[in-house]
C-alpha cells in the first residue's frame, strides 16, 4: 500500500504493491531517455519518433522503453504539470491523524479525489499528508468535507498563502554518454 519516496521518514501513499528495494539497473540508453523526457518531453505529433531520432533509435524501440520503464515503477507518471495557481487554482497542506485500522480507507478516499497531487504517510500523530488543488477555497473544503464525511477522519486544512516551488531534474546519464 505504500511507495517509498526519497524524503526521510515519508512515503508517498499508493494502491498496489510496495516498490522492491533491490537496486535499480539501468542502461546507458534508457538513462539518456529520462535524461530527456523528464525536462523536454517532445511536444510534437510523434513524440517517441522525436526521441528516437535523439537517441539514434526507432519510434517503437522509444516508446517500448518508455512502457518497459513505467511497468518496472521507475517512470511512475507521465504527463504534464501545471501552475495551478497560474491557471486561478488554490492549494492548500493537509493533514490527518489516521488509526492504522482506517488507513486503507482514508488513502483510498483520498487518492481518489483528481484534485489531491502528493499523499505521504509520516512518522508524526499527524501521519497523512497531502496536497489537494482546486478552482476556489470553497471546493477544496467540500473535497475535504467530503473524505471527513466517507472516513469519520477529520483533516488539518492549511490553505496556502505563499508558493515556494524547488524545480528537481535528476540526471541520469553522464555528460560523456551524450
Amino acid at each position: 500500500m505504500t511507495r517509498t519516496s526519497d524524503t526521510p521518514g515519508a512515503q508517498a501513499v499508493a494502491d498496489g504493491a510496495a516498490v522492491s528495494p533491490e537496486p535499480v539497473v539501468l542502461d546507458t540508453l534508457d538513462k539518456r531517455l529520462l535524461d530527456i523526457i523528464q525536462t523536454a518531453f517532445p511536444l510534437v505529433p510523434r513524440p517517441y519518433a522525436e526521441l528516437g531520432r535523439l537517441l539514434d533509435i526507432s519510434e517503437e524501440e522509444a516508446f517500448e522503453r518508455v512502457r518497459a520503464l513505467r511497468r518496472r515503477k521507475i517512470i511512475r507518471r507521465l504527463g504534464a504539470n501545471f501552475q495551478s495557481a497560474k491557471l486561478g487554482f488554490v492549494s492548500t497542506l493537509c493533514a490527518a491523524k489516521v488509526p492504522e485500522d482506517r488507513m486503507a480507507a482514508f488513502v483510498a478516499a483520498v487518492n481518489a479525489c483528481p484534485g489531491v497531487t502528493h499523499n505521504y504517510l509520516r512518522e508524526h500523530s499527524y501521519n497523512i499528508w497531502f496536497t489537494c488543488i482546486g478552482p476556489s477555497r470553497e471546493d477544496v473544503q467540500a473535497t475535504l468535507d467530503g473524505i471527513t464525511s466517507r472516513t469519520g477522519v477529520p483533516i488539518l486544512n492549511l490553505p496556502a498563502t505563499r508558493m515556494f516551488k524547488i524545480r528537481v531534474d535528476f540526471r541520469m546519464s553522464s555528460p560523456e554518454q551524450d
